[in-house]
């Protein structure tokens, strides 16, 4: 490339992340802002990654992010509320003279382990053949496997979803706005923050009434008076709750009856 045969190159990283949420952002390691093909990659001088290695085989990528800490694009406060994790990354290297015009990507995958050291932090950054790392069959479980609505289970959420309003959150309890919900419906299902300083963030849902739901963990940020939020039925994963809750024993991706290891342990009379 002409970029990289000349004497002097003014060669420089770009970063795109995109959140899960919907956010998109652009950081550059070039102290200017660069704008290419309308998308605009914003000055961060200390966000450098590590030596890439970038194999031709079955090999993972890797690379480690690392960079300081901003208020308004990568904070301390997002980070620790989850708002990056799994976040999908590009890193490109071009030239800063004619941003687009040498426009290479080196690597993509996702973010992995997040750790913040002071001001500053750093990130694994998870290839594409990283999910070749699963288990190549799934392992027998008395338990269903299957989340409920996925392509496993086949129940149709769509009547099974509820926008809601709050009027509060007192820990890890949230208050339904004149509340009005099936007690125990939402039982290990998951909230989604619609609205408010939590908007994107989805958390898990330990138990519910008729007009509280109990999280597995406190929302991040405050919640204030009329913050929506979309609410998700859930499933204990127990083969009486599917049958008898959604009819769906068919589905059912679990061994309920498979001998355990106490086989071996149970003796006449015990």
């Amino acid at each position: 490339m002409e970029a990289l045969e000349r004497e002097l190159a003014g060669l420089t990283f770009c970063w795109r992340l995109d959140r899960r949420d919907g956010v998109s952002v652009g950081l550059t390691s070039h102290d200017r802002d660069l704008e290419v093909d309308g998308f605009l990659y914003r000055a961060a001088p200390g966000m450098l990654p590590s030596a890439v290695s970038i194999g031709s085989g079955l090999e993972a990528d890797s690379m480690d992010v690392r960079g300081a800490l901003t208020a308004d694009v990568i904070s301390a406060a997002d980070l620790d509320a989850g708002r990056w994790d799994g976040a999908a990354v590009r890193l490109y290297l071009t030239d800063w003279n004619a941003p687009g015009g040498m426009w290479l990507e080196l690597t993509a995958g996702e973010l992995g382990a997040v750790e913040r050291q002071g001001e500053a932090f750093s990130a694994e950054l998870r290839g594409p053949v990283a999910m070749l790392d699963g288990p190549a069959a799934p392992e027998t479980s008395p338990d269903c496997r299957a989340e409920l609505g996925d392509r496993d289970c086949r129940v149709d959420l769509s009547g099974r979803r509820r926008i809601v309003r709050m009027a509060g959150a007192d820990g890890e309890t949230v208050t339904v706005l004149n509340g009005g919900l099936t007690p125990g419906a939402y039982a290990f299902g998951r909230l989604r923050w619609l609205t408010g300083p939590n908007c994107g963030l989805a958390q898990l849902v330990l138990a519910s009434d008729a007009a509280s739901i109990t999280l597995m963990d406190a929302p991040p940020f405050e919640v204030v008076a009329g913050t929506m939020a979309e609410l998700v039925e859930g499933c204990d994963k127990r083969l009486e709750t599917c049958s008898a809750t959604f009819g769906n024993a068919i589905n059912f991706r679990g061994e309920p009856y498979l001998p355990g290891n106490d086989l071996l342990t149970r003796y006449p009379g015990a």
